[in-house]
């Protein structure tokens, strides 16, 4: 069946206004002058179903063992990564139209809108999957869907210790951090598992420990009996009923707070997230986009400047609140625990790094000058 005859079969199926039976497809399928067997009414009704139920032909792919995301870039491009990179999987949607529909529908059931008016949308649906989707108007490609799958378990200390991800010294140093209750940030780049990593550092935190935990899109699931989550929510299609990241910090502040978590740090909730670290609430964290833990004081600076603050009142905010960093690194497709650093006042009065601990991509760990300063930051004696 080409693509006309099928959007006739699935137009006059549409028509019905009401769920098709086998006798309706069979029904159809003479309508379009096609043999009608048991074998074709069952592949019409599967396919049928797959056009409004889940994701469609992605359904499958969302299903596999350690997927973590799925990428459509057009009609004929369909991509998956499973922790070792993107690769190509032989899915194929008949047309930008079959891929517009599927967006369209993902959008409808969060209750979003996707036209040529909205162009674009970030949702996260039920299940906890994030969608995000490009009309074929504004990408050459045709119609793009990417989706994020949430982690279907959630990963300890010791799994990435097992798994050769983090170093077990390192491993050591970052229970000693949550134990001491240590402000620190989780930096590294897209995919490279900062917030898998905050999830499994959480869990650590003592069950005593009321975590509060601000997001835009929810994805941390701390293994942790007394974790609140908070959510952002973007503007209904009238553009009201936004919530941003600054209104849920600030809510959070007052809902008795044992540790403020911001899974992750991305605009002008850094300044109220500085606030709250700097006025007695201890251990609190979050991610940051970072290609280095190096890079991280611009980035903070960068975002302090959208919440208003001047580039000294920024360092001076991010020297007393912040005192590590923990950067995630991705190499080759394989995510690991790459370096410890403090943060620390350099000689012009600005935020610098020092790296204390370093993992090397061979797995060996190095230790540098920052290293005595971290002991004092953990409080050794």
């Amino acid at each position: 069946m080409n693509a006309e005859e099928w959007e006739a079969v699935r137009t006059r199926i549409a028509a019905l206004g009401r769920d098709p039976d086998e006798t309706d497809v069979a029904d159809v399928l003479r309508w379009c002058g096609h043999v009608v067997s048991d074998e074709s009414v069952l592949a019409v009704a599967q396919a049928l179903h797959r056009d409004s139920v889940g994701a469609g032909l992605l359904e499958p792919l969302l299903a596999l063992p350690g997927v973590t995301d799925v990428i459509v870039n057009g009609p004929r491009d369909v991509y998956v990564d499973t922790g070792d990179g993107l690769r190509t999987v032989p899915v194929h949607f008949g047309s930008d139209e079959d891929v517009r529909r599927l967006a369209v529908r993902l959008a409808a059931s969060v209750g979003r809108r996707l036209d040529d008016a909205s162009p674009f949308v970030d949702a996260r649906m039920a299940d906890g999957t994030r969608v995000h989707a490009i009309l074929g108007s504004l990408a050459d490609a045709g119609t793009c869907l990417s989706l994020r799958i949430p982690a279907r378990s959630r990963l300890s200390l010791d799994d990435w210790v097992a798994s050769g991800t983090c170093h077990p010294e390192v491993a050591d140093v970052l229970r000693r951090m949550v134990a001491a209750k240590v402000a620190f940030l989780v930096s590294g780049g897209t995919g490279s598992g900062k917030t898998t990593l905050l999830g499994s550092l959480l869990a650590l935190v003592p069950p005593s420990d009321r975590i509060l935990v601000v997001e835009d899109s929810r994805e941390l699931d701390p293994g942790h009996p007394h974790c609140v989550r908070l959510e952002g929510r973007v503007a209904n299609a009238e553009g009201a009923g936004a919530v941003t990241m600054t209104q849920l910090v600030r809510q959070a502040l007052r809902m008795r707070p044992d540790r403020i978590v911001v899974g992750e740090v991305r605009g002008a909730e850094l300044v109220d997230l500085l606030i709250a670290l700097n006025t007695g609430h201890e251990g609190g964290c979050g991610t940051v986009h970072a290609n280095t833990a190096d890079t991280v004081p611009a980035r903070l600076e960068a975002l302090a400047a959208l919440g208003g603050l001047g580039r000294e009142a920024a360092h001076s905010q991010i020297a007393a609140a912040v005192r590590a960093v923990v950067h995630v690194a991705r190499t080759g497709g394989h995510r690991r625990v790459g370096e410890v650093a403090v943060l620390t006042r350099g000689p012009g009065g600005l935020v610098e790094t020092r790296r204390a601990l370093e993992v090397t991509a061979g797995g060996r760990l190095l230790r540098h000058d920052g290293a005595v300063e971290l002991e004092t930051v953990l409080g050794a004696t």
